[in-house]
Order: structure tokens, then C-alpha cells, then sequence
């Protein structure tokens, strides 16, 4: 009879060392990156953290496509929204083909982020009545509240171009000017742009209440002074509340950037709104080595507002000739003319990057969002409930850990220790990889994701429950431990992995065809799956091998939970010769 194979067997049971050291060093890594890159703790989801979770799907009723760039766009225009709103971690995210996530952290009103969201974005073109650099930068380079980068005149050609990112100021707006003389500046501005609608003065004197319409003016203009004297637009908080709540109609303050300056505004009613843009685009002149440009094209309303609007700016000096193209209560950017611009087409030239120029050309195309959005759900959690709701999850993790060990200790006894040592292992992988999937990919942990991390308790604890019944049924055949540990791998091997891998499967099937927390659950069920795998393959099996060659264990101590006597083993199995049959002779 053939002597069984036994090399394959005694390689992997000389050698469970290996692997042993190699899932060690593998904590050791990942522990070290956890806290080399400074996020000890899981990122924790809005449920848990408290804010407001706006839910909002796409429809393609505005004649754009529901697509990658479409969806990229409609998430920074709204990204611009929320990070007005003076909160910290917010997050705009896709989810999905058709919907996006906005995450709102610490208990933000949802009234106001709803507002912020899924509407129209306000852009407009407002005139500049007078403008002034703001902040430390200014004082460090006087000269850049006067100048910018890129200076040039409009185009009589047929074209119609309107040149410029920012006009050469002829005044001065040193930061050190008092609030006197930006008030007078102001006034004046304002004066100007009162005088240059002859409509508005006509019907205002018509008017039987022209003196109370007067002093009403001039009471919006003190207070138009007192905010533009007072506005710091290198202050966030400030930029923030800048024209809070002007209407178009309403001259306003606010803020832009040029070159890493911050300028204050002093805008008059809007002019065009972005409504009435109906292309931008950034293109590359090759003709004028001009660099990159953006271009417009109007709508009929459109183009005879911007005709009228350029014709007025063009008959007045710096900076009154320019406009602001304002979105969202910010100038983005605050061109010049010298004449009047016809034919519903206009030309952004300047010193742009490619960058730089599709950026504005987003802005100008995509004033209203390139898609509507319906809400679909709107969350709001304080902080206060996420805490309770994150303790009452954690309570529940440790009932169900602490039921699981007693059930462990009360059947296996001594193996138990085995079970505990890999549910350690596994415990301390999944947080640690929770840990650095937070600023990796963005993961946050909610409470359905507490409930999958419960739920894979069971199935880890499962994994070994297979593995050491395949045991015991090994011992009650009669065999020693050492061999029984051995031969009953294979079989257990192909539970585990048939089993983990419907677990998985459906995991995968959940986080595809849900959205919203639920994938939450799903993604962290199917994480705890994979790492069930590497801990049975990696650490509990190389563990059992060791511990077979342990006195306690391998003589079957009662306290060991292989004892043969109480699994009822039969006899060891010996190999016996058969007697040869005796032949019997006849008489």
C-alpha cells in the first residue's frame, strides 16, 4: 500500500511563523501610516457627527445631458454655495449617474443649505461704481489696488470684443484711505450712476413723492457707504455677508480676487443677468497670440441689455467703465470697455490660463446650473443625537462582541482564546483601514455602517466556528490533533470561502443598486468580509498550528475544549494485517 504524501503538510505546518509575522507587519504599517498621517479616529458620517445631508437628483429638462461633466460642474457651482455658508468639512460629492450628496457638518440649518443647493445659480453683470484692494496684501503692494495683471481697451471690430480681466483704476485706492473720502467716493459714484439713467430721474420727479423717494435714496447710499467703508474682503466672515440679501435692483457691495489681492466692490443694479447668457467658452487665439480668451454669446434680450450697458460704461473713466460678472454675491471677474459691444457676441481677453479661462467660462455658460436637481431627501441630525446614536451603535457592538466570547468560552474553553485573539486582529485592521479610507477616498462612518461592522462580528466568529468543528470531527475519528488540525483546513477552507463569498456578493449587489446610507452598510460589510478572509487565512490557522504542538492542546486537557474523551472519540486508528486465509485440507 502506498505511504501517503506528507510533504505539502509538513511545509505548512513547519512554517505557520511566516505568517504569523507577515499580517503582524501589516498592522504595523497600516498603524504607523494611521498616525503619521494625523487621522487617528474614522471620519464620522452626518448621522453620527450631526449637520444636514441634502439628497439631490438630476433631470435633464433644461435641454444638457446628464453626464460626467455636467455633473462635475453642477458639484463645484455648489460647492462655491456651501463654502458661503461659514462651515467647516462641508462636502459635495456624486453619487452615483444622476445624484449628488451635499454634507453639511455640525448641525447647519437645512432651511439655508436647501437655498444654497439645487437653484439657479445668481450670476449677473453689475457696473462698477468704485473699487479699492483690501486686506494685508494691499498694504504689503499699494500699487496693486491701482493696477492688475492685464490691461487692455476694447475692439472696434466686428466681432465686438470686450477686453480685460481688470482696468487700470485713475483714482487711487490706497488702504489707508479714511472713510471720508471713500465715502465722498461713493457719493459721487453714485451720483454719476443716478444721472446716467435720465428714466429713473424723469419718473422720479414726476412723481408727487419724488422728495421722499430723495431721501429714501440717499439713506440706501449712507448705509452703501457704511458697509463699503467698513468691508475687509480679506476677512472670510466678511466676504461671506458682502450684498447679503441685495436685491438685483439694488446697487451693492462685494468682493473679488485678483493675483492673491482681495478688492471691495461697489456695484450699481444689475445689468444683464446670467440667464441671458446662452454659450461661454474658453478658446486659444492663434491668430493675435492673444493666449487664452472667453467668449459669449447673448440671448436678444440679452444682447440688447450688454449693448446698452457698454455703451454707458464706455463714456465714463476708470473704474466706472468696467462691469463685474458677479456670481453668487462674488466677482469673478471685472472686464473693461471703450465702446458700445452689439451684435449679442463679447470677447473676455486677459492674462487667463487654460485653467483660468474654462473656469470663467463655466461660470458665464453655467450661471444657471447646467442641470435642475429635485430633492430627494434632506437630513438633519444634531450633534447632540449623532453622539447618542453613536454610543447606543458602540453598546450594541459590545453586547453582541461580549455574547459571542461567553458563547466561545462556554463551548470551546481553551480555543476560545484562539477566536478572541482573531476577532483582536480583525477588529484592529478594520479600524485601522477605516481610519485611513477617511481622507483617502473620502469614507465617513454612519450608523448603518456601525450596524454592518456589528453584523460582521457574527460572521467572522462563524469562520472559526467552521474551522474548529472540522476539527473536533477529525479528533472524534480518532486522530491526534497535529494531523487533525491539518487535514481539517481543506475542508473548512472551502466553507469559509463559499460562505464569504455570498456574503460578499450580496454586499456588492447592496452598494451598486442603493444609494445614500444604506452603501454605507454595505461597503463596511463587505470590507469586514474581505478582512475575514486575510485574518482565518493568515492568523487563526498558523495559530492553531502552533498551538497543536502545545502540551495542553495536543494531550487533549479537559479545559482545552479537544478533549477526545467528551467529543466521544473512537480509537485510534491502526493499521492491521489481515490474517492469511488458512486452507484446510481434505481427508
Amino acid at each position: 500500500m502506498a505511504a501517503p504524501k506528507r510533504g505539502r503538510s509538513a511545509s505548512a505546518q513547519s512554517k505557520p511563523g511566516r505568517s504569523l509575522a507577515l499580517i503582524l507587519i501589516a498592522i504595523v504599517a497600516l498603524t504607523g501610516g494611521m498616525f503619521l498621517s494625523g487621522h487617528t479616529t474614522p471620519r464620522l458620517g452626518i448621522d453620527l457627527a450631526g449637520g444636514t445631508s441634502i439628497t439631490l437628483e438630476a433631470k435633464a429638462d433644461q435641454g444638457s445631458a446628464i453626464n460626467k461633466a455636467n455633473m462635475d460642474t453642477a458639484v463645484d457651482i455648489m460647492n462655491r454655495r456651501v463654502n458661503g455658508l461659514g462651515v467647516s468639512e462641508a462636502e459635495v460629492q456624486t453619487q452615483g449617474d444622476r445624484n449628488i450628496i451635499v454634507n453639511i457638518p455640525k448641525g447647519t440649518n437645512s432651511k439655508e443649505a436647501r437655498d444654497q443647493v439645487g437653484t439657479t445659480a445668481k450670476l449677473y453683470f453689475r457696473p462698477v461704481l468704485a473699487q479699492e484692494a483690501t486686506g494685508p496684501a494691499a498694504s504689503a503692494s499699494p500699487s496693486a489696488s491701482a493696477s492688475s495683471s492685464a490691461s487692455s481697451s476694447a475692439s472696434p471690430s466686428p466681432s465686438a470684443s470686450a477686453t480685460g480681466e481688470k482696468a487700470t483704476s485713475s483714482s487711487s485706492a490706497s488702504p489707508s484711505s479714511s472713510a471720508t473720502s471713500q465715502g465722498r467716493a461713493v457719493t459721487d459714484a453714485l451720483k454719476a450712476d443716478s444721472t446716467a439713467s435720465p428714466s429713473a430721474s424723469a419718473s422720479a420727479s414726476a412723481s408727487p413723492s419724488a422728495s421722499a423717494s430723495s431721501s429714501a435714496g440717499t439713506s440706501a447710499d449712507a448705509k452703501l457707504q457704511a458697509e463699503y467703508a467698513a468691508l475687509d474682503c480679506s476677512k472670510e466672515s466678511q466676504r461671506s455677508k458682502a450684498g447679503e440679501g441685495a436685491k438685483p435692483e439694488d446697487s451693492t457691495v462685494a468682493c473679488g480676487e485678483v493675483d492673491g489681492v482681495w478688492y471691495k466692490y461697489v456695484l450699481g443694479p444689475a445689468a444683464v443677468a446670467g440667464t441671458e447668457v446662452k454659450t461661454a467658452k474658453a478658446v486659444y487665439d492663434t491668430q493675435t497670440a492673444a493666449g487664452w480668451q472667453v467668449t459669449m454669446d447673448f440671448n436678444k434680450s440679452g444682447a440688447s441689455k450688454f449693448a446698452k450697458i457698454t455703451g454707458e460704461l464706455a463714456q465714463n473713466t476708470q473704474p466706472q467703465n468696467e462691469f463685474g460678472i458677479v456670481l453668487d454675491g462674488e466677482v469673478v471677474s471685472s472686464p473693461y470697455v471703450s465702446q458700445s459691444i452689439t451684435g449679442g457676441q463679447a470677447q473676455i481677453s486677459g492674462s487667463f490660463t487654460q485653467e483660468e479661462a474654462q473656469s470663467l467660462a463655466n461660470m458665464l455658460s453655467y450661471g444657471a446650473l447646467p442641470l435642475s436637481f429635485q430633492e430627494q431627501s434632506v437630513t438633519t441630525v444634531t450633534a447632540a443625537l449623532g453622539g447618542d446614536q453613536l454610543h447606543a451603535g458602540l453598546l450594541a457592538g459590545a453586547i453582541g462582541l461580549g455574547l459571542v466570547v461567553l458563547y466561545l468560552v462556554f463551548y470551546y474553553r481553551g480555543l476560545s482564546l484562539v477566536a478572541m485573539a482573531s476577532l483582536l486582529v480583525s477588529g484592529i485592521l478594520t479600524y485601522v483601514i477605516m481610519a485611513l479610507l477617511g481622507p483617502a477616498i473620502g469614507f465617513a462612518l454612519n450608523l448603518p455602517a456601525v450596524c454592518g461592522a456589528i453584523v460582521a462580528i457574527g460572521i467572522t466568529a462563524d469562520s472559526f466556528i467552521v474551522y474548529f468543528e472540522r476539527i473536533r470531527d477529525e479528533i472524534r475519528e480518532g486522530r491526534s490533533l497535529r494531523p487533525a488540525v491539518e487535514r481539517a483546513w481543506p475542508r473548512a477552507r472551502r466553507t469559509i470561502l463559499v460562505s464569504d463569498f455570498v456574503s460578499f456578493l450580496a454586499a456588492a449587489v447592496l452598494f451598486i443598486v442603493t444609494v445614500g446610507k444604506v452603501q454605507g452598510f454595505a461597503f463596511t460589510l463587505g470590507l469586514t468580509t474581505v478582512l475575514d478572509v486575510v485574518v482565518v487565512f493568515f492568523f487563526t490557522k498558523p495559530l492553531m498550528t502552533l498551538l497543536a504542538r502545545r502540551t495542553f492542546f495536543a494531550s487533549g486537557n479537559k479545559w482545552s475544549g479537544l478533549d477526545p474523551k467528551s467529543l466521544g472519540a473512537k480509537p485510534p486508528l491502526r493499521r492491521t494485517r489481515r490474517p492469511a486465509p488458512v486452507e484446510t485440507k481434505e481427508a
